[in-house]
């Protein structure tokens, strides 16, 4: 594949299982990106009102906010900001309460969360 890798984003990652996360953040640093882990969307909320992130990664199914929940909160302070679901559930494709931007069906390749990334973060 000839696909360009983007490289060295500052990404917020949101998942409340911390091997799923762990594995993610790998996963995202072989690609230089920095990383900042969240165990749900409230904490991830607070920390993206804290910094600036090129994009947010997050589950879908959570305790305290669900993604979707995260997503519309964080386009109502930053519409422009790119976020990238990750979800085992499908049914999420076709939620209109949900303003995601790109969806990752779990499980995903490494190629198809780097061309989600390019896709994202290309502009």
């Amino acid at each position: 594949m000839d696909q360009k890798i983007i490289r060295g984003k500052r990404i917020l990652l949101v998942d409340d299982e911390p091997g799923v996360r762990g594995l993610f953040r790998m996963i995202l640093e072989l690609d230089d990106h920095t990383v900042t882990e969240a165990n749900n969307g409230a904490e991830a909320l607070d920390l993206f009102t804290k910094g600036q992130f090129d994009l947010v990664a997050t589950d879908f199914e959570m305790p305290v906010m669900k993604g979707n929940e995260l997503a519309v909160r964080i386009k109502d302070l930053a519409p422009r900001q790119p976020v990238l679901m990750i979800t085992a559930y499908e049914r999420e494709l076709g939620d209109p309460e949900n303003p995601v931007d790109s969806i990752l069906i779990k499980p995903f390749t490494l190629d198809a969360l780097r061309g989600a990334i390019g896709m994202l973060l290309s502009n």
